[in-house]
């Protein structure tokens, strides 16, 4: 059977522009290629389940508007069941301006509109969804109170919860001990520990972080790969040389594949290798969600 992921979170319309550098303060630089397509770190995630042969049931908000019309359109082809996204009028959909260089660098901003307005109340809603989850895949695009929420009702019903962390944010060791895998980049994790990054390795950024309460920590180390430390085990997972042409949801691919392999019952160390491979496929492609590999090329 599928495993039942279910993904709370973020979703966007992403505006993408080619460009030749990542413009400064004050610069202003002629771009390429426009694309609006379908993102947000939530989305992003549901998306990536799914096509790694997840049953995924997303809990997000957005506005009545048309971009919050295709962003269900947009779901609901991939077999991701919308029917718990709540609506809300006179306020717009999520929305992220993304600059993407010519070494598939990129920057981001982010107008989160109606994510904003996916409340505690709602995910209290969604109380039986989540205790019917087989995992709980979160990110901090939406209010901390509603993350703080659904990782307690996780909890009362003991459902693994992953947390992707970002955008980071300082979080308390009580929140973080909750918390069965935490998924961080190396300048997340910092954020997370109150270490400055250049200042340490990974290693002692996972070993710090993990001593601060996450059952497992599992750092994302871009080119080089990742890694975790889960129970006694440390290891660091190669990553893939590939011709990076976006990263834009390299990481919400990651955890995606990394949710359903978990909850299919596959050991880390062979998680990590499955979400490190789809996440360099990504990394390979233009996009958000267009980006996402599906399972039949990651396996």
């Amino acid at each position: 059977m599928r495993p039942r992921i279910i993904v709370i979170g973020s979703s966007n319309t992403d505006m993408i522009i080619r460009v030749p550098h990542i413009p400064g303060p004050g610069e202003t630089i002629l771009g390429g290629e426009f694309m609006i397509v379908q993102g947000g770190k939530g989305a992003n995630q549901a998306i990536a389940a799914a096509r790694a042969d997840g049953e995924v049931i997303f809990i997000a908000c957005l506005g009545d508007d048309t971009f919050g019309k295709k962003a269900i359109i947009e779901l609901a082809k991939e077999g991701v069941d919308t029917s718990h996204i709540k609506i809300v009028k006179d306020i717009p959909s999520g929305v992220a301006m993304i600059n993407v260089a010519e070494t598939g660098e990129n920057s981001i901003s982010v107008a989160p509109g109606a994510n904003s307005y996916l409340l505690p109340d709602d995910i209290i809603n969604a109380e039986d969804i989540i205790a019917s989850a087989d995992i709980v895949l979160m990110q901090l695009e939406i209010p901390i109170e509603s993350v703080k929420m659904a990782i307690n009702l996780a909890n009362k019903h003991k459902v693994p919860i992953i947390l992707n962390p970002a955008p980071a944010r300082t979080m308390s060791s009580d929140l973080l001990k909750k918390i069965d895998f935490i998924t961080p980049n190396e300048n997340e994790a910092a954020l997370l520990v109150n270490i400055n990054s250049n200042s340490v390795d990974f290693k002692t950024l996972a070993r710090t972080l993990k001593n601060s309460g996450p059952g497992s920590v599992i750092i994302t180390l871009g080119e080089k790969g990742a890694f975790f430390i889960h129970n006694d085990l440390e290891k660091q997972i190669p990553g893939y040389k590939v011709n990076a042409v976006d990263t834009t949801a390299a990481g919400d691919t990651f955890n995606g594949y990394l949710a359903v392999s978990l909850a299919k019952g596959i050991d880390i160390e062979r998680a990590v290798q499955i979400a490190n491979k789809a996440a360099s496929l990504c990394v390979t492609r233009l996009g958000a969600q267009p980006s996402i590999p599906f399972i039949n090329e990651v396996i």
